[in-house]
């Protein structure tokens, strides 16, 4: 197998061959990583070349046997220094430079930056730096790092034989130009045995040399009819203030914005300050335009100008804003900004009167007619809901609630005065129905309640829900409700076009329009009173009601039926608690308590129930003799 060459096809494993170990070769000795030559091969097999290290066959080689030809001598070697020690602060320094092209600027079409490059030899690096120049603006100093440059792709670098005068040096895409070296690196790259090349002189680079020409012949000449002195002196806080306007309503979003215009005259610079009002929706921004000197077409300079890297100075601008172009009536554009003065200040006019001969100083009128807008029409009223309702609608595009008088809700709460009355209709059928009117103090709205009749054929029941009826004739805008004072015996009351008579009223009425006579006239309260006392006989008779409703057997499974109704959204289920209410007003323990006892009762339990069911319950349930309700009765009615 061993003549064979070592071709594919040509090479055999042994199939005894099991193991396949590698022997072990590192190890560490007191501490200190060593390596050992391998005694067996690749998995136990004998090993067919030297083992010997190094160390060992330089001794074999060096080894005399005494006997033979006596002792040995060893020859000691030169002593070795590394090339750290040797070259330690040891540079090679070349001077030259590389040129940069320049793309934006029409001026100059290269640079010229000389460099220094240092060849360290301790290590072969390499390192290029360039001297700072103040005020340059670019980027100068260390331009590549020390580090050994490539030379090619193939790994090879940069060594100082590759180096020498009048040749070029490419480093990372660019080129260097070798010109000459120091005194130092001459006599070392000699006494290697290295040509010398004859030195050149770095080119100066053409952009300064021109500015540095320009710079010679450039002269300065004062001006002798000016003098910025005696301007500081003689102008030092005098300004001229005009009053200008902006028009901009021929943009979109435009809009007409007044501003004042100052020009100092101590070094001819101008501001522009907006004039802010109240509620004018802008944020304090005062100054529009700061102050500087304002030229006149800042457009017009050189089409070759860098706008982008320098700023405009009077070099390039020479037509700037002065006094003389500033006068009442004239129309000033400020960067593209069309100020239109009207008026100046006093001071304005007495410097313009002194030094050019001016004395007309009308002021343009600039306030504009407004045009009246068209009101606000109210539409009619459609019918839904209540008329304050509507209203809202029409005046907010979020409807709130109308405001309502709370002191007049508080001090009148649960104070109603009822009236009973009768349909002024010409059919019979409608003369039997009986109404009964309650006017609520606290919000004065009303509410009509027809008890129901046994085989009338009509539903008894809510005729009315609670709201406020305006009189008929009353326009929708101003609209004039029902009072206290419109009720009285006789009186027509039309309610959404169904007319009813007063034929009767509570004993509460005649009290309450005795207590308040402010608000009732003395025919109404004299017709009450006479009414009243024809009913009962007794001018001073104090009575509940007078208001009596013959009832008809049957007429409880209506009422019953009416206040089942009522309560079918609500679950009251604690009769022990009625019950218990019922007992502490039930002092005497005979089941029976005072008909006014029932209303409190009827709060706490927060039944909402209307006062005319209310009434009609308790007089339902009343059958004592004394006017007394019966606790088994009034339970009746919540029974489930």
């Amino acid at each position: 197998m061993e003549g064979l060459p070592c071709l594919p096809g040509n090479s055999f494993r042994d199939p005894t061959q099991t193991n396949f170990h590698v022997s072990h070769t590192l190890d560490v000795k007191n501490g200190h990583r060593v390596t050992k030559w391998p005694q067996v091969g690749l998995g136990g097999t004998r090993i067919n070349y030297n083992q010997i290290s190094e160390d060992e066959l330089e001794l074999l080689r060096n080894y005399r046997p005494e006997l033979l030809y006596g002792k040995a001598v060893v020859e000691t070697p030169d002593k070795f220094v590394p090339a750290t020690l040797a070259f330690d602060k040891k540079v090679l320094r070349y001077f030259g430079y590389f040129k940069q092209t320049i793309h934006e600027s029409p001026n100059e079409y290269y640079r010229v930056r000389p460099v220094k490059i240092l060849y360290y030899l301790e290590d072969d690096s390499l390192e290029i730096l360039e001297e700072v120049q103040e005020n340059s603006g670019i980027p100068q100093g260390k331009l590549i790092r020390r580090h050994r440059f490539p030379k090619n792709d193939q790994g090879e670098t940069y060594n100082f034989r590759d180096i020498n005068l009048g040749q070029n040096l490419a480093v990372y895409g660019k080129v260097f130009r070798i010109c000459d070296c120091d005194a130092f690196t001459r006599e070392w790259l000699e006494s290697e045995g290295i040509h010398v090349n004859q030195s050149e002189l770095i080119p100066r680079d053409p952009y300064l040399t021109k500015r540095q020409q320009a710079a010679e012949l450039k002269t300065y000449k004062t001006r002798s009819d000016f003098d910025k002195l005696k301007q500081y002196v003689e102008m030092d806080r005098k300004v001229l203030r005009f009053y200008a306007i902006w028009d901009d309503r021929s943009q979109m979003f435009g809009e007409k914005r007044e501003f004042i215009i100052q020009y100092f005259l101590v070094n001819d610079t101008m501001e522009v300050r907006e004039v802010h009002k109240a509620n004018d929706g802008r944020d304090p921004f005062p100054v529009l335009i700061t102050r500087h000197k304002i030229p006149k077409d800042r457009y017009d300079v050189k089409g070759t100008f860098p706008h982008v890297f320098l700023e405009l100075t009077d070099t390039e601008v020479t037509d700037y804003f002065k006094p003389s172009d500033f006068m009442i009536g004239k129309t000033v554009n400020i960067y593209g900004r069309n100020f239109h003065i009207y008026d100046c200040d006093v001071f304005t006019k007495t410097f313009y009167a002194k030094n050019f001969g001016v004395n007309t100083f009308e002021p343009i009128n600039i306030q504009e007619t407004r045009n009246e807008f068209a009101k606000m029409e109210i539409p009619p009223y459609n019918g839904f809901g209540s008329i304050e309702d509507s209203m809202q609608n029409c005046l907010r595009l979020q409807p709130e609630r109308p405001k309502k008088d709370y002191v007049k809700l508080m001090e009148n709460d649960h104070r109603v005065l009822r009236y009973e009355a009768v349909l002024d209709s010409p059919r019979e059928d409608d003369k039997l129905r009986k109404f009964i009117i309650s006017y609520r103090l606290g919000d004065d709205t009303i509410s009509v309640y027809e008890p129901p009749q046994r085989n009338s054929g009509i539903i008894g029941g809510r005729f009315l829900e609670r709201t406020r009826v305006s009189k008929p004739g009353s326009s929708l805008e101003h609209p004039q409700f029902y009072g206290p004072s419109d009720f009285y015996i006789g009186a027509t009351i039309e309610i959404f076009r169904q007319r009813f008579i007063i034929r009767s009223a509570d004993l509460f009425v005649l009290k309450y329009a005795e207590e308040h006579p402010e608000q009732f006239t003395p025919t109404v309260i004299e017709s009450l009173r006479q009414h009243l006392s024809n009913e009962t006989g007794r001018p001073d008779a104090r009575l509940t009601t007078n208001i009596h409703i013959q009832r008809k057997p049957g007429d409880f499974i209506r009422l019953y039926a009416e206040v089942r109704n009522k309560l079918k959204h609500m679950r009251i289920t604690n009769h022990e608690e009625i019950r218990q209410m019922f007992l502490r007003y039930d002092k005497d323990r005979n089941g029976f308590i005072a008909r006014e006892n029932i209303v409190d009762i009827f709060r706490q339990i927060n039944l909402p129930l209307e006062n005319d069911l209310i009434d009609a319950m308790i007089a339902e349930c009343t059958t004592n003799s004394e006017g007394k309700i019966n606790l088994y009765d009034f339970l009746r009615f919540f029974d489930s």
